[in-house]
């Protein structure tokens, strides 16, 4: 087989094409990139359930806690009156009748500590007339791995208790617990367990280290669905998570009802998930200057999500005005001076300096019907932020699926406003979640776009049928057989990174255990993490690629899939062999693009996928070229070609 490359039809291709996309699915913010090791830390856990709207939340704020040790009668009562904070109002009224009882938190699956490791650990506590020692600490089998002694005081005040300790072993599943000394009775809120090792304080750092090593040119955020809320009331309000973190505003999260029918009575597994807003729209920020991304905030123009419910602001109420200024509010927060209303706030939060924000996103994956008037609306938002901010790119969205009237309807409405307005949009989401075939057939959807719209594949995956996907907690979902088909499929994108100028996979992250949705990019628990397939396929497209697209041909054999970029005088070729058998490839091409000097290869079996246990089954490994322009392409595999012309002496 050959492949030939030739520089004569040569297009610059857009930069920062591939990035992230997080949302607080999956138990990826709380329970995951936040490094809190609590849950329910401040006892505003709701109980959420129902179905296409019609959703009952109950509050629940002993959820997590029980009294410990297993058998101790200690009384819990969740109270609201004379809160510690208004916002977050519930505390825990904790009554002992004898002294070592108390109460320990869930924390997901347990503790998990590691020797050496330094944990930060506070509390607030209110005693009116107990007057001995608490002992808060970290038990396993029964044992402290650490135990703290506090006295408190006994003045009828809130009081905040922190300490730090290092642990001396390892644990694994342990319990967080606090015991009274003596019997009587106390008030507790705002508990909270943190690495010293945190990124900034705040991000898991294994978790944030893994987002970097995919080099993503931005980071779209919060969402997603969780952006819309299945109601309008659960939408993502972003200035609940500004300022003191114990005083961001829980919320409950629209995946608590994810897949409620009647056969499980329409209750999840997770109808206690929420958000506690530890990260906040501060720290999305933050996130980005740390991974070198740009941010993309995504903001709600005023409908639930469409898969959940009718909600709808009418066009026509003023109530829209309130989503119009939140959109406007959310770029005065990044951008404006100390001088401005949000950009005191940022300021006041430690960051005076502007954030690099070029990016907008005004809704999700919304449609236009004859009852929410989308196209109207985003009109409307659309020049409204350009009004105040003209140099904004604002990032469109064209639908949940792509190939469907709903779709060709937006880009028809999309491609009509740019021609009066070229500044209209600067690309438009879309969204697709298909099969390996559906993939490989599609490889050249791009090539016939036309060239007046740019595209954003802002969630995408292949869901291979019989593997789980879209299934709670199913890591064998990302098997190869899906990350061959993303890697035969984004060259497609490659190929037109003039048009396809942003991508993103989706999900990121998926807590084991407590997943809504699989696959995902990256895999963890309270202990480790590890990259899945798909992980690798979108590390290495973002790491070897071009600002200038090369054209690639193939020859000679079906089920192989080619493109080609340039860089700084080396030229990327990634080269898909979707077949069950070895490939001789010889590369030539119209002009001397150097010597194949590296391959960087991922394969493996279809049905292969990383495992807590085997994390590295699937990942790229070098491969030594044994020729300057021919190479052997293994069955079922991804490889990376770097071409270098050979310094001059």
């Amino acid at each position: 087989m050959k492949i030939t490359i030739s520089d004569r039809e040569r297009v610059a291709a857009a930069s920062g094409r591939y990035g992230l996309f997080i949302e607080d699915l999956n138990y990826a913010l709380d329970g995951g990139l936040y490094a809190e090791m609590l849950e329910n830390r401040n006892f505003e856990a709701k109980d959420a359930h129902g179905a296409w709207d019609n959703y009952i939340v109950e509050d629940d704020g002993g959820y997590a806690w029980e009294a410990y040790p297993a058998g101790a009668s200690s009384l819990i009562k969740i109270k609201t009156d004379r809160p510690l904070f208004p916002e977050n109002p519930h505390y825990m009224r904790l009554t002992v009748t004898e002294g070592g009882q108390g109460v320990k938190n869930k924390a997901y699956d347990g503790i998990y500590l590691k020797a050496g490791e330094v944990y930060k650990i506070s509390f607030y506590a209110r005693s009116y007339d107990y007057r001995g020692k608490a002992q808060v600490g970290v038990y396993s089998d029964g044992a402290p791995v650490f135990a703290k002694k506090i006295k408190l005081h006994a003045d009828g005040k809130w009081h905040r208790y922190a300490f730090r300790v290092k642990s001396k072993k390892n644990a694994e599943k342990a319990a967080f617990a606090l015991t009274l000394l003596k019997a009587g009775a106390v008030h507790l809120d705002c508990f909270s367990m943190m690495p010293e090792s945190a990124l900034y304080g705040v991000f898991r750092r294994d978790l944030a280290e893994m987002m970097k090593a995919l080099s993503p040119a931005f980071l779209r955020f919060p969402g997603g669905c969780v952006v819309e809320g299945n109601t309008l009331d659960n939408r993502y309000l972003w200035k609940n998570s500004l300022g003191q973190t114990e005083r961001r505003k829980h919320n409950w999260n629209r995946w608590a009802v994810h897949a409620t029918d009647e056969t499980n009575g329409f209750r999840s597994p997770y109808s206690h998930y929420g958000q506690t807003l530890g990260i906040g729209y501060y720290e999305y920020f933050r996130l980005c200057e740390y991974l070198g991304a740009k941010p993309l905030p995504v903001v709600s123009v005023g409908i639930a999500c469409q898969y959940m419910s009718a909600q709808a602001v009418p066009l026509s109420s003023p109530e829209l005005e309130t989503y119009i200024q939140e959109a406007l509010d959310v770029v005065e927060f990044a951008l404006g001076g100390t001088d401005t209303v949000w950009g005191r706030v940022r300021a006041d939060m430690g960051h005076p300096q502007p954030f690099d924000l070029e990016y907008l996103g005004l809704g999700n994956e919304q449609w236009d019907t004859e009852e929410n008037e989308f196209y109207k609306r985003f009109e409307l938002f659309e020049r409204r932020v350009h009004e105040k901010y003209p140099s904004l790119k604002i990032v469109g969205t064209v639908g949940p699926t792509v190939g469907t009237p709903s779709h060709e309807s937006a880009w028809n409405w999309t491609r009509k406003n740019l021609k009066s307005n070229p500044g209209f949009v600067h690309c438009s989401d879309e969204h697709f979640y298909v099969s390996p075939e559906w993939l490989y057939e599609h490889t050249n959807m791009y090539d016939d776009y036309p060239r007046e719209g740019k595209v954003y594949a802002g969630e995408y995956a292949a869901h291979v049928p019989g593997s789980g996907c879209a299934l709670f907690n199913a890591p064998q979902a990302n098997v190869w057989e899906g990350a061959l088909a993303e890697a035969a499929f984004m060259t497609g994108m490659e190929r037109n990174a003039d048009v396809v100028v942003m991508s993103s996979y989706a999900p990121l992250f998926a807590r084991l255990g407590y997943t809504q949705w699989s696959p995902d990019l990256i895999w963890f628990d309270g202990k480790s993490a590890y990259a899945t397939a798909s992980y690798y396929v979108q590390q290495l497209y973002s790491l070897y690629s071009g600002d200038t697209v090369l054209k690639a041909e193939t020859e000679g054999v079906e089920k192989v899939y080619v493109s080609a970029t340039e860089r700084d005088g080396a030229v990327f070729v990634k080269a898909i062999n979707a077949g069950d058998t070895e490939v001789e490839t010889e590369i030539d091409g119209d002009f001397d693009f150097g010597e194949l000097t590296r391959i960087v290869r991922l394969e493996g079996a279809l049905s292969d996928y990383n495992t807590m246990g085997n994390p590295f089954l699937v990942s790229p490994r070098e491969v030594a070229p044994l020729s300057p322009r021919a190479l052997t392409l293994s069955p079922y595999s991804f490889s990376v070609l770097i071409f270098r012309k050979p310094k001059s002496k």
